[in-house]
Formats: structure tokens, sequence, C-alpha cells
């Protein structure tokens, strides 16, 4: 499923280390990976070449350190802004997934501080996953997916489950979040929403938990994957916008109102946003 990676890669942040612990799950193995550099405009040809040489030296020592297969793995340098640059190359190399730093700024400082993923959030319909400075990235075993009816979801499900059975150990937590008022169901895989959800996991022989939570659903979300220690969460990020708005801030997402954007800034782990293109 995940055959393609781009890390956009910025020397800061745990970026490396997600696509290192990525990369140790069997089905992720294969996948060929391109390291992407982004050099900014300088104002004279010297300041150019400088920059051109340093950008070049920060991607030697990034593959270096990646240990990857020479044969997997494409180091590209690009000059211009960033935020850009990334989702042109997201799209001209049919990236299925996404890996970037993320400082975690939330609402009008993401627009203030120019922030590079939420900008590739917001702009591109490909799978991101985001790695906040503020995070200890762990070894895969735990993934949980937030549950709901919508296609996403389900996407998101599919991938979790590709993932957890390559896993020795692994589990899958699956997670509903109803609205307050709402009596849950007992037991939790009984749930409408998560019983088609258990009976993937039990066809693929993936181990797994149910947890229903009540409330609003970003902040139970991410005290469910807090709680639960989980080292990876999935979360269906439909792409909203007509085609005529590509090119447009969503002022919703950028001001944080969406769930995955809260989800995006409040979670204490990785955090992998699947897009669905065209879900409402």
């Amino acid at each position: 499923m995940i055959e393609k990676i781009l890390l956009a890669d910025s020397g800061t942040g745990h970026s490396e280390e997600m696509l290192k612990v990525l990369m140790e799950i069997p089905s992720i193995k294969p996948a060929s990976v391109t390291v992407l550099h982004v050099v900014p405009p300088q104002v004279t040809s010297e300041a150019m070449t400088e920059k051109w040489e340093e950008g070049g030296k920060f991607l030697a020592t990034a593959i270096q350190s990646l240990k990857l297969d020479p044969n997997h793995v494409t180091a590209m340098l690009r000059q211009g802004d960033a935020k850009t640059i990334v989702c042109q190359v997201a799209d001209e190399i049919e990236a299925d997934l996404i890996i970037m730093g993320s400082r975690g700024l939330k609402r009008l400082e993401s627009i203030l501080e120019n922030s590079v993923s939420q900008y590739v959030f917001q702009l591109s319909n490909r799978p991101m996953l985001l790695v906040k400075d503020d995070i200890y990235v762990k070894k895969i075993n735990k993934v949980m997916v937030a549950m709901d009816n919508s296609e996403a979801a389900k996407q998101c499900l599919k991938l979790a489950i590709a993932l957890v059975r390559d896993i020795k150990g692994g589990q899958l937590v699956l997670v509903r979040v109803n609205p307050k008022g709402t009596t849950p169901a007992t037991p939790p895989e009984t749930d409408p929403v998560l019983a088609p959800a258990v009976a993937e996991a039990k066809k693929m022989g993936v181990s797994y938990r149910c947890v229903i939570g009540t409330g609003k659903p970003g902040e139970e979300i991410c005290r469910i994957a807090e709680e639960s220690t989980v080292d990876l969460l999935i979360l269906g990020s439909p792409d909203r916008r007509p085609s005529i708005a590509k090119g447009l801030p969503d002022l919703d997402r950028l001001l944080g109102a969406s769930l995955s954007d809260y989800v995006r800034v409040y979670a204490t782990c990785p955090v992998l946003l699947a897009r669905t293109v065209g879900e409402t």
C-alpha cells in the first residue's frame, strides 16, 4: 500500500528517526524513498552556490545516516519555497506517503510563522505522517485508528491492519468517540461502527483492542492515544476543498478548527493523516 515515500528533510526534528522506525516494518521495507531537501532562494549567485553546496552535503549525510538500500533511495535537492516544492515533488513521484517534521503550531501561529508542514497538510491531497519536535519516536507496536462511518476511516483501517499484521506482538487500537449524552455499547466490540472493524481485524489475524470515548472528538482521540501509549495514530483527513480552490487556503483548517488539525497539534505521538479526496 505504501510503495513510494517522500521524506521532506529540513535537518531538524525527528522525521529521519520516524522513517527509520517505519522501514523496520516488513511491508514497508520494499518502498522506494525520496529524500528531499529544499534550498531557499538567495540574493546573490555566490550565496546560492554556497547554499547549494551545503544542501548537497546535508543530503549525503542524511542518506548515510538512514542506512537505506541504495537501490531504493533517491536524494533530491531543489531550490524555492519549501512548502510549494514539497507538494510539487510529492505529485511528481506520486508519493504514497509524505513524512515531515512539525513544530505543532496551532491556529494563527502556523500562518504567522509560515509553517511548512501546515501548508503542505493544507494543500496536498496525499497521506502525511507528521512528527512533532517535542515527541519521542518509538518502535511501532501499537497503532491506533479513529473510526467513524467515513470512507477515509475505512482506508485508515486497511492501512493500520497492513502495518500491524507485520509487527510481531503488534496491536491495533480501535477508537470510536460518541457525543456527550450517548450511551456507549457494552462491550465496545458490539458498537455499530467498531464491529465491522473488529471483523476485519479478526479475519486478518490481528490483535486488537476497542475503546469508546465520549465528548469532543479531537480531545478524546488525543487523550485515548496518550493513555493507551500508542506509537502511531492514523486518522482520516478528508479533502473538502473543491478543485477550483486547490490553491487557496482553507481557513477552517488553517485556523485549527478541523478535527485533523486539532489532533495534528495536540497528539503526543506521530500522526498519519490519510487523505480521501472528495469526501465530505
